[in-house]
């Protein structure tokens, strides 16, 4: 009786040893997750595009120097506002589309991608900790 126990309390033992081998987590990943994602030409135009089109007050698909110069001033944004809008309206008759800034946004982002790999990363980015501080 005695050594009828021992022999089932044995096979327990390795059965539980075996379950416990099958079932074992996976290793804890060594990789930290990202706190931002890196960020893509369309991504990075997609982002911009809608900031800028809430100039449009109007709706119809285009900003006027108008709607551009009283959301600078919303803004609060530092310099000319004509001026910055007629670097952005580059077929010049007078109102900045979704094509013009599509154009004006991929120029921005090509100076930012410093190493021309076509993702920002997060040292890439304006205003970022790591990022290289421009030349004076």
């Amino acid at each position: 009786m005695i050594r009828r126990s021992i022999v089932i309390v044995a096979l327990s033992l390795q059965t539980v040893a075996a379950l416990a081998q099958t079932t074992t987590p996976p290793p804890a990943s060594t990789t930290t997750p990202a706190v931002k994602s890196d960020i893509t030409l369309a991504k990075f135009q997609k982002r911009r595009e809608k900031a800028i089109m809430a100039a449009d007050t109007d709706g119809d698909g285009k900003i006027s120097l108008l709607e551009w110069e009283a959301f600078q001033a919303k803004r609060n944004a530092k310099g000319d506002a004509a001026k910055s809008f007629k670097r952005i309206d580059s077929n010049h008759d007078g109102f900045i589309d979704r094509a013009e800034l599509d154009a004006f946004f991929a120029k921005r982002f090509a100076r930012l991608d410093k190493n021309a790999d076509g993702i920002l990363t997060a040292d890439e980015l304006p205003g970022h900790k790591t990022a290289p501080k421009p030349k004076q």
